[in-house]
């Protein structure tokens, strides 16, 4: 049931709410926020979406002539965290971006997703479904309160105490998020010492990413109550797995079915012609679309072989080493699930360009290549090129090149996003490129 303005109003003074955070994300997906007292006054002025914040300053918004913008609260998102101060509760919106005219802001990564899922309706579905699978490692604090990488447990995959040492931490983190009104589904400790997962419903995309941006902010607020520094970079340690963030995905008909779902499919994968159209944009556009899948300069060291993490353009039912499997649950659960994608991603752009490569793959017909079965990892580039398996993208260099050849990935993000990310990235690979890292000093220094 939708919320409406008297129940949050209600609720400011039942759980006496004395702050109200109005949030909402930048183009690198980083939550950001303006915080408010909840008085009666100031309530006013957010409900009636009359909030204002200057733009000038957050990455890829707007001049600092035309910073003035609007905050446009989506009440359905109104949340109390389980958390305050002796001054009281705090509470939270995710709002869009209006422009100072009252038009939505083409640089809002959440409005550029809302724009995607217009163009899906017109397409003739209902809804799009996501379950995210984000990764996190959880590394001490030094005596300054500062993180290091030192973990505190040598747990592995779904070990538990005494060798978890941080599953009180992982607890207290279910606990906070099914207050507030996720759905936890699994919690355990990942592959990698240090590493976790905590998987949570899938629902429609646009509320699921909203959940992926709190979920982060509540991981890392319980993980500093316990002494530890929560982290969703995806590869902060040599030599073990990085942190994935799987990305489930369904589309659904306007009568409420499972598009993706044929129990008559003659390829006897119980597959819809949709599902293999769209499989066939994801797998076309997967080169290009990895620059927002993948955006830091980090996030290429987890995709290498031997750390579980995809290389390799290809898609397949019960294998895991392609890029794209397609899960053993079907019915209303039948999905594609695309294993690249990293926790440092904005998932709103994400999103937004996976569902575009897929449409694109249902309007044009685009027929996927037949799936590899086999450990990809195992098999010789020869191999490799006459199954016409391709490797992903293995900088981020690369990728933003590749991503500037892509008229589709480009229009799902719009002229604006588009051009201030793919600038914001060329300056961090230019950073990166010109930087001489130790490995290079313990290689060359004696050499030469």
């Amino acid at each position: 049931m939708a919320i409406t303005a008297a129940d949050i109003r209600r609720e400011v003074k039942e759980k006496n709410v004395t702050f109200l955070r109005l949030m909402f994300s930048d183009i690198t997906g980083t939550l950001k926020n303006v915080e408010i007292p909840a008085t009666d006054e100031q309530l006013d002025k957010v409900l009636s979406n009359k909030a204002m914040f200057d733009g000038s300053s957050i990455e890829g918004f707007v001049r600092i002539n035309e910073s003035d913008m609007y905050l446009f609260p989506d009440l359905d998102t109104w949340t109390v965290f389980p958390w305050g101060s002796e001054n009281g509760a705090v509470a939270g919106l995710i709002c869009d971006i209006y422009t100072a005219d009252g038009e939505p802001f083409a640089g809002d990564p959440r409005g550029n997703l809302k724009r995607a899922l217009k163009h899906m309706e017109e397409v003739g579905f209902k809804s799009f479904n996501l379950g995210p699978e984000p990764e996190f490692f959880l590394f001490k604090l030094d005596e300054k309160g500062e993180p290091t990488l030192e973990v505190n447990d040598r747990g592995g995959y779904f070990d538990l105490a005494p060798t978890d040492l941080a599953d009180n931490t992982r607890r207290e983190i279910v606990n906070v998020l099914t207050e507030m009104g996720f759905e936890v589904e699994a919690s355990h400790h990942e592959v990698a010492v240090g590493q976790h997962e905590i998987d949570f419903k899938y629902g429609d995309v646009l509320k699921a990413c909203d959940n992926i941006q709190i979920f982060k902010l509540v991981v890392k607020t319980i993980a500093r109550k316990h002494g530890l520094y929560a982290t969703f970079m995806a590869k902060p340690k040599f030599g073990i797995n990085g942190s994935g963030m799987h990305c489930n995905m369904s589309l659904f008909d306007k009568d409420g079915n499972n598009a993706f779902f044929d129990p008559e499919d003659s390829r006897g994968m119980q597959l819809s012609e949709t599902a293999y159209h769209f499989l066939g944009g994801l797998m076309k556009h997967a080169y290009s679309y990895t620059a927002i899948m993948n955006p830091t300069v980090n996030s290429y060291k987890r995709l290498v072989p031997g750390y579980e993490a995809p290389v390799y353009i290809a898609w397949a039912g019960r294998n895991r080493s392609p890029l794209i499997r397609v899960p053993a649950s079907r019915g209303m659960g039948t999905r594609l699930e695309l294993r690249s994608v990293d926790p440092t991603a904005n998932p709103y752009l994400a999103l937004a360009v996976l569902l575009e490569a897929g449409l694109d793959g249902i309007k044009n017909n685009i027929e996927a290549p037949a799936p590899v079965e086999t450990n990809i990892y195992v098999m010789t580039p020869e191999e490799r090129r006459a199954a016409g398996i391709i490797d992903l993208p293995s900088t981020l260099h690369n990728a933003v090149k590749a991503l500037e050849e892509d008229e589709v990935v480009k229009a799902a993000l719009g002229d604006h996003i588009y051009t201030n990310f793919v600038e914001a990235k060329r300056i961090e690979w230019s950073s990166y490129a010109a930087f001489v890292s130790q490995w290079e000093i313990d290689n060359y220094l004696d050499l030469y």
